[in-house]
């Protein structure tokens, strides 16, 4: 993908981080790159940063091994020097995060230097032969290969600066084609998921929660199953005459681990275990079929796409984001898509979600087997609020035209049953769009055999205005920083106006984007920039300020918690019509998480087990039925607060630095957390 050695001097030195070892690399190295180092006479080193971070526990975090063995080779200081230097730099870096953490450090830094290997370059690589392969076959809507092509591969492959202005001059309008970032294909994990068939339950939870939907479940009928010879495949629970399957895009994942973690598997036995991705490389082309089976009316009657398991036989329409690996905010957008992706507009606050959401030159956000996906644009991080409402503003104005064009085209009598059903479903989400299909065609069929002009422009004005036939589906994203702070005025205001607006705060309590700067969703005791030594105030009741309007659905989820919770509460609060909000529990790399990221999903169950965060909905529909609209949804807590916040380097740090300062806030926030429980299990009981 990237000419690693085409800036290399004459007598250079050239580092390559890889598990090959020097007899392999002959097969491996393009051509171009033997030519390079063999005419340069390059000094070819290798070093395989990779398995000695994950024998030293350090994951896929391969930095400071490498560093260590550039110092060893570059010869700028004295390599006794540099390390200690580097461990010096190490101490500062990471005491915050434990001792352990420093010393596993340490151990990368001695190690980095010993393992580098010399490799010694055959003189036939000077005259080495390009491969003669067919040029990569792109396939898919004309406007998106042409931008892979002309855009998308020369930034990818960082040759973008090469570009000159005419590429660009036809895109004018600043918008871009969805699913781009499903051709950057870039292959980075080492380690990916292995699905087991023998253990799986069809659960689903696997595809739930991965943050980048590279792993997903196939439902073929039984009839197909010669056309995908070589893949695993189950006969399918609960609906006879399919086949079952788990597919892995290995090329896109991440290698997080999420999936595998939240595996039950049969009898403690998990259906997923993680593997290296070179033994994986032929699943891929199970994957890229998986997409014709998506979306299958038969499968969606079976398992409804409400459902947690359903949900997951859609096709999501956020795919490979590059959002960190175990990323918390995803997995909620991408089931979001999953449910309304098809008729969905969001407005994206700047933050995490705008840069996972859309950075050039790729985006995730894509579109179904009809064209269909989400409407995305990014706002200013303070307006994002009035943003997403002007953008439904916009769209009820013109379906008010729409509805009076259709109104006038209602007293045709070939029209009058069609367009009768769509004027009681169009604010339906489901219902419109079975009345939207039925009343198109008829419009389009009245308009061949009618031939008065005023009836055949109304048919052109309405079949003009076809994309909004259908309920749009209205979201807003954004982060805590963007909804408890610095946007907190505009999502007032849109809550307050009860415009049918869903508001979606992927809350990570930290400013994730910017550095982990505190934000008013920071609880007490926690530590981050600007609240060095531990947050002194407790965390912003944003969830309460909405219900106190009464008329504002309002939920807390945690996905990882409860998954059907998680689900429903979405559902619920899409159907309103009125403004609804929902604040999704995000793990967040910022925490500081000791077990890594990629069990965001279990750090989520574990914060609502110690009480530290809590599930609920308000559903103001309820109190028009004279029942209680408030449901507390997670349970009294079982687990310890305490040794829950001791879990994560945000807090368990303050215990290193300010451990008198420590007890005080520790002590202070599990008061406020057990408050906050009774609070809303008063709220419940009413």
């Amino acid at each position: 993908m990237y000419d690693i050695t085409g800036d290399i001097k004459e007598n250079g030195t050239f580092l390559l981080n890889c598990q090959w070892k020097p007899e392999e690399l002959d097969k491996i190295l393009p051509a171009k790159a033997k030519r390079d180092l063999a005419n340069k006479h390059v000094n070819f080193y290798i070093v395989d940063a990779i398995s000695i971070a994950k024998s030293l526990g350090l994951g896929g975090r391969t930095n400071t091994v490498l560093q260590s063995a550039f110092f060893k080779l570059a010869n700028i200081i004295p390599a006794d020097e540099a390390s200690e230097y580097m461990k010096k730099a190490a101490y500062k870096s990471f005491i915050k995060k434990g001792q352990a953490v420093v010393d596993m450090n340490y151990a990368a830094i001695d190690a980095g230097a010993d393992a580098v290997v010399k490799v010694k370059i055959p003189a036939a690589w000077k005259k080495a032969e390009d491969k003669k392969t067919k040029a990569k076959a792109l396939k898919g809507r004309k406007e998106v290969v042409d931008f892979v092509k002309d855009i998308l591969e020369p930034v990818v492959a960082q040759k973008g600066d090469l570009l000159p202005v005419s590429t660009f001059l036809d895109r004018a309008d600043g918008t871009s084609p969805q699913g781009t970032a499903a051709y950057e294909k870039r292959g980075v994990a080492v380690d990916v998921p292995c699905w087991n068939p023998e253990n799986c339950i069809q659960c689903n939870f696997c595809s739930l929660v991965c943050p980048h939907a590279t792993i997903r479940p196939v439902a073929l009928p039984e009839s197909d199953e010669e056309k995908v010879k070589g893949m695993k495949l189950l006969p399918m629970t609960g609906l006879a005459g399919y086949k079952f399957g788990v597919t892995v895009s290995v090329l896109d994942c991440l290698g997080c681990g999420s999936c595998v973690q939240v595996c039950p598997g049969k009898k403690g036995e998990k259906a997923l275990s993680m593997v290296p991705a070179a033994t994986q490389q032929k699943e891929q082309q199970y994957f890229d079929i998986s997409y014709k089976y998506a979306d299958n009316p038969e499968v969606l009657a079976k398992f409804k796409p409400e459902t947690v398991k359903g949900s997951q036989f859609k096709q999501p329409l956020l795919e490979f984001s590059g959002a960190c690996a175990g990323c918390g905010e995803t997995p909620y957008a991408k089931l979001i898509t999953q449910l309304f992706g098809d008729r969905m507009f969001i407005a994206n606050a700047t933050g995490c979600s705008s840069i996972w959401g859309g950075s050039a030159p790729s985006t995730p956000y894509t579109v179904n087997k009809e064209g269909k996906g989400p409407a995305w644009a990014n706002s200013l991080f303070e307006d994002n609020a009035e943003y997403g409402l002007g953008m439904a503003t916009a769209v009820n104005q013109r379906r008010a035209k729409l509805v009076e064009i259709i109104t006038k085209l209602a007293e045709n009598e070939s029209l009058a049953a069609p367009a009768k059903e769509w004027l009681d479903a169009k604010d339906d989400g489901k219902a419109s769009v079975p009345a939207s299909e039925k009343l198109i065609a008829a419009i389009k069929a009245a308009a061949k055999g009618n031939k008065s002009r005023e009836f055949a422009s109304l048919c052109k004005q309405a079949l003009a205005m076809e994309d909004l036939f259908i309920k749009k589906s209205m979201w807003i994203f954004g982060g805590d920083g963007w909804a408890y702070d610095i946007g907190f005025g505009g999502l007032d205001h849109v809550l307050a106006s009860g415009e049918d607006v869903n508001i979606f705060v992927f809350d990570t309590e930290v400013y994730s984007n910017t550095g982990g700067q505190a934000s008013k969703s920071t609880p007490t005791g926690s530590v981050a920039q600007f609240a060095a030594a531990g947050k002194a105030t407790k965390k912003k009741d944003l969830a309460g300020i909405a219900m106190s309007y009464g008329y504002v659905y309002v939920a807390q989820v945690a996905m990882g918690a409860d998954y059907n919770q998680c689900v429903k509460a979405i559902s619920e609060a899409e159907s309103y019509h009125g403004p609804s909000l929902v604040i999704g529990y995000a793990p967040c790399i910022n925490h500081g998480i000791k077990k890594g990221l990629g069990t965001s999903m279990l750090e989520t169950k574990a914060a609502v087990a110690a009480g530290y965060w809590h599930t609920f909905r308000f559903n103001p529909l309820l109190a028009a039925e004279g029942k209680n609209p408030f449901t507390l949804d997670s349970k009294e807590p079982t687990n310890d607060y305490k040794e829950f916040i001791n879990t994560e380097s945000r807090y368990s740090s303050l215990n290193l630095f300010f451990p008198e300062r420590a007890k005080v806030l520790f002590d202070r926030a599990e008061q406020e957390a057990k408050e906050k429980y009774l609070k809303l299990k008063k709220l419940a009981d009413q």
